[in-house]
């Protein structure tokens, strides 16, 4: 009689799950620094005009962004001319200054100077609403503006 039996059968052996842990949290890591969070949800339809000279901003995280259009369907019950929207919020003209402040203390003292207004409106928007904005911007000396706009052929905006 033998010390050591043989195994009869050609089981396999079962599978090591002791690193499945560390994959999980590599892929969890993965996608938490691949993924971008939305910031604002659009409230307004945004039909951005064209334009042939565009520049793109280089640093987003100091860009103050405006919305300005009429709102979308889901939204009807607020109107049908153009709004603002600041954040995730429809807001009047009043509330600029406001958020302006609020913008600016949320940045770095030495960030503020180099602080963008950047306005998105849709380009069926009153200009009338336009100028309204840039007063309230004058007044709380946010002097720094850009527009927003689509690279393409500008004489597709009258269409």
């Amino acid at each position: 009689m033998s010390k050591f039996k043989k195994k009869k059968g050609g089981d396999l052996p079962a599978v090591n799950t002791a690193s499945l842990p560390d994959i999980v949290f590599m892929l969890l890591f993965f996608f938490m620094v691949a993924t971008v969070m939305r910031e604002n949800t659009l409230k307004i339809e945004n039909k951005l005009p064209n334009a042939d000279q565009v520049e793109k901003l280089e640093k987003k995280d100091l860009v103050m962004y405006i919305y300005a259009g009429k709102p979308s369907s889901n939204y009807k019950k607020m109107g049908t001319e153009a709004r603002i929207q600041l954040n995730d919020d429809f807001a009047s003209v009043d509330e600029i200054a406001a958020f302006i402040a609020s913008e600016r203390a949320s940045k770095r003292e030495e960030l503020v100077p180099f602080l963008t207004t950047s306005l998105k409106v849709d380009k069926e928007a009153n200009m009338g609403l336009v100028g309204d904005i840039k007063q309230e911007l004058r007044k709380v000396n946010a002097l720094k503006i850009n527009y927003a706009a689509i690279p393409g052929d500008v004489s597709k905006n009258n269409q």
